[in-house]
């Protein structure tokens, strides 16, 4: 009769966590960048397309409002804002009773490379799903409003 004891460790619990963290975290970057890529203006950096977008999403904003949103400083902002106004994606509009403050928003021609992008976006991940199995559907949508808590700490 053997008395001996397995000697193989349980299974470590904290290290299947760490591996799981790491591959959603590679997956959902590398989903990032096949999205990002797909976008009516190939020359836009994916700033300039976040302010076009919390413009779209959010409405007008002033300078400090939009660095805020997204977790830049005022003169990068500035900056951002300058280029995306010269290329006619959106207007400054000085406020009638405080000149110092200025309403940042979408022109028309801003919202059309929005929506173009938007567009091209879900295509991209429409085309893709429609290459999967309806059960792969099923875990990728239950997946999502998971992503969606995760990112919403």
């Amino acid at each position: 009769m053997n008395n001996r004891v397995d000697e193989s460790p349980l299974p470590d619990q904290g290290h299947d966590d760490s591996a799981a963290a790491s591959e959603l975290r590679m997956a959902t970057f590398r989903l990032a960048r096949r999205l990002r890529a797909q976008r009516a203006i190939d020359t836009m950096s994916d700033g300039q397309f976040a302010v076009l977008a919390a413009l779209t999403v959010h409405g007008a904003h002033t300078l400090g409002q939009l660095a805020d949103r997204e977790r830049v400083s005022a003169p990068s902002m500035n900056r951002t804002v300058t280029l995306l106004e010269n290329a006619g994606y959106i207007s400054r509009t000085p406020d009638e009773t405080d000149r110092r403050r200025v309403t940042i928003d979408l022109t028309d021609y801003g919202r059309r490379i929005v929506d173009e992008t938007v567009r091209r976006r879900d295509a991209f991940v429409e085309e893709a799903l429609a290459e999967l199995t309806p059960e792969e559907r099923e875990t990728l949508a239950r997946a999502a409003t998971i992503m969606r808590k995760v990112a919403d700490r």
